[in-house]
């Protein structure tokens, strides 16, 4: 049909031997194009906004089922719904199709936004009032925490970029960690390994959000058992939970003096995300070097990849962000405004990556990844209960 239309073109612009036939309206007539799609060429039916409808939908639905059930955070919603869309017959054909852009637009563009609002969360006197004992305490957790799920992950075989991702939703701040983490990946990387290092994104959220829901059961009833105080058991939430609004709900069943720490703590994880990522920077060019000098010594100038920004420019607003806080030129209505926004954003975002999930890839090593995800689980807890031990 292509070709019979390119024909069909020469011929109206001056070909005497002309076959079509001809109306009032001259030959061009022939030569239009037919549109297969009626909705093709208006702005609401191209790339990226079918998806980005979705994803708002997503989102709507998310606030809802909170609404409903204001127990279950609505990040988890989110990220549930979007894995449950994308294993839906009639609904998944759509998210593979004409929606992918959209929804990989919001997994990657709107989660960097979402990370830069998060940073408005966190002042630095805030971290000075936690003082260096507890400011230490953190950073060693969370350095353990990193360190032993990335070997673990890797002693596990787990592919790609799993390991580091799954160990930073653990480690640092769930879902926003791993969102983070996969923007300075991605931009180290091929194009080709682009698509596999989304799909290991999604299974990371994944796991990190299953995880951190059964936190938010399990560890309110570990409360008494251990002998915590109140104030205690919300350092311990905030040292050992994943994302802030699981930390929210399994804080917030101790009282507001268990809220108040837990959710400082849990912004001091929060703020180890800006040098985690310069880290990963400093290690991607290192890599994309190498990979440089041997691919040039073989003639092929290629498949080394792009060389990442020493400070993405999403971890810098984030830290523009904090020290706009400390400021504290921003009104709390601004601020409660931007919140807001920021759990909006990373909503959508997390419906993105969740729509990228495949369960039957994921019970391919779904043994593997349980073993992980469950191991780091307990070894986050573990160091967080001993260090809140060791400092209050």
């Amino acid at each position: 049909m292509a070709l019979l239309d390119r024909a069909a073109t020469r011929t109206a612009t001056g070909s005497g031997t002309s076959t079509a036939p001809r109306t009032a309206t001259g030959p061009r007539t022939a030569a239009r194009p037919r549109t297969a799609d009626p909705a093709a060429g208006r702005w609401w039916a191209s790339e990226p906004w079918p998806g980005l409808a979705v994803a708002a939908a997503g989102v709507g639905a998310a606030w809802l089922v909170h609404r409903a059930l204001p127990a279950v955070p609505f990040l988890t919603v989110a990220v549930v719904l979007g894995i449950a869309a994308a294993h839906t017959p009639r609904v998944r054909e759509g998210l593979r199709g004409r929606c992918r852009a959209g929804l990989t637009l919001a997994a990657k563009r709107l989660m960097r936004v979402g990370v830069v609002l998060l940073g408005l969360k966190l002042s630095l006197s805030d971290v000075a009032g936690l003082g260096w004992r507890t400011v230490a305490m953190v950073v060693g957790v969370v350095g353990l925490t990193l360190a032993g799920t990335w070997w673990l992950g890797r002693r596990l075989g787990l592919p790609g970029d799993q390991p580091l991702l799954i160990a930073t939703g653990y480690a640092i701040c769930g879902a926003s960690a791993i969102g983070a983490v996969s923007a300075v990946r991605d931009g180290a990387e091929s194009d080709e390994g682009r698509e596999q290092g989304r799909e290991d994104a999604a299974t990371a959220v994944a796991l990190v959000t299953l995880c951190g829901t059964l936190a938010i059961a399990v560890l309110p009833l570990l409360h008494g058992p251990l002998g915590l105080s109140d104030a205690q058991f919300g350092r311990w939430v905030g040292a050992g939970v994943h994302d802030v609004g699981q930390v929210v709900a399994a804080a917030q069943t101790a009282g507001p003096a268990a809220l108040g720490e837990a959710v400082l703590v849990k912004l001091m994880r929060v703020a180890l995300l800006a040098p985690l990522v310069a880290m990963l920077v400093l290690t991607a060019r290192r890599r994309a070097a190498v990979l440089g000098v041997r691919e040039g010594a073989a003639g092929d100038r290629g498949g080394a990849g792009r060389r990442p920004p020493l400070v993405p420019l999403f971890v810098a607003g984030f830290l523009a962000m904090v020290a706009l806080r400390t400021t504290g030129v921003l009104p709390e209505s601004v601020l409660t405004g931007a919140g807001h926004a920021q759990e909006l954003l990373l909503a959508a975002a997390l419906f993105g990556l969740g729509s990228a999930v495949h369960l039957p890839s994921l019970a391919r090593t779904g043994a593997k990844v349980a073993v992980l995800g469950l191991t780091s689980w307990v070894l986050i807890a573990a160091a967080a209960y001993a260090g809140v031990l060791l400092t209050t």
